[in-house]
């Protein structure tokens, strides 16, 4: 029995598909294109405004503060953006900087290697177990609430002027601020994520593995861009009450000459040095999180 000319020619039309030189199926293809395009564009250009307001800001302030120093404040009390550059430029060409500026980093970099897996793990453990959270949870805030200025002779004490009570000042800092972190995304989880491990019977290491470790990326790299300006903190507050090297003694040793040029330099050598971490970890950031399931959202 022969099929209708009609009946068979719709069968190839449905097996032949859309023509490819076909303007219909060409137009979709192209508009995604431009719009890519477009929003490539915007997103260059937004760029390169936010650069040049940084640039305009940073202008803006330091020829402000170069103006006014010396007619309107005393360089004694505030010195001036060119003789802090004329300071840092003496620092690196004789050589000086360099010790304290390793010591501090070494610090930073130590405290921050011990403190960001600990926080995690306590933050991981605490809230995966609602038990443990209510024991450990209002001591851990106790520890917290206590100030780690007033603890830093008590360091010195225990663990000497050396390097140990150093990274155990910074250790200290950020913990608390990556396990709070983590601790949160743990308990902002959804549950029926768990509930699916739970179906396919997952152990504990897979359900942490492929649930809770993705899930906490936004949470532990905001941690982390916080951390870092902590840990430089803890670092130059223990090096400023007993060391013999680093930023925070410099900043001291200087305070004590009365060369606030000496202190400012300092203080600018922290503040590249957190801007340029900052920009590193944002860097990474966006390359993590380009892939991240949330960020697509």
């Amino acid at each position: 029995m022969t099929e209708s000319l009609p009946l068979r020619t719709a069968r190839g039309a449905h097996r032949a598909g859309p023509v490819p030189g076909d303007d219909d199926t060409r137009q979709p293809s192209d508009a995604g294109s431009a719009l890519l395009e477009q929003d490539q564009r915007e997103a260059n250009r937004f760029r390169r405004t936010v650069l040049v307001g940084r640039i305009a800001v940073a202008v803006v302030v330091l020829g402000a503060w170069q103006l006014a120093s010396g007619r309107l404040v005393s360089e004694f009390f505030v010195s001036s953006p060119s003789e802090i550059v004329g300071r840092l430029v003496q620092l690196v060409g004789t050589g000086q900087l360099w010790p304290h500026l390793t010591q501090t980093l070494i610090e930073v970099g130590a405290g921050l290697l011990i403190g960001v897996p600990l926080g995690v793990a306590l933050g991981v453990a605490l809230g995966m177990s609602a038990l443990l959270s209510g024991w450990l949870l209002p001591y851990v805030m106790a520890l917290y609430s206590l100030p780690r200025v007033a603890l830093a002779p008590l360091f010195i004490v225990w663990f000497g002027i050396g390097l140990l009570s150093k990274i155990t000042m910074v250790v200290t800092m950020v913990l608390f601020v990556i396990f709070y972190n983590v601790y949160q995304g743990v308990r902002n989880i959804d549950q029926d994520l768990f509930d699916v491990a739970r179906s396919f019977r997952a152990n504990r290491w897979q359900t942490v593995r492929w649930i809770m470790l993705p899930s906490l990326v936004p949470w532990l790299v905001t941690a982390l861009r916080l951390s870092i300006g902590i840990a430089l903190i803890g670092a130059v507050i223990a090096e400023l009450i007993a060391a013999s090297s680093g930023l925070g003694y410099y900043i001291k040793l200087s305070s004590n000459l009365l060369d606030v040029t000496g202190v400012f330099a300092g203080l600018a050598v922290i503040t590249a040095v957190a801007i340029v971490l900052d920009q590193a970890l944002g860097y990474v950031e966006r390359r993590v999180m380009r892939h991240h399931p949330e960020k697509q959202h």
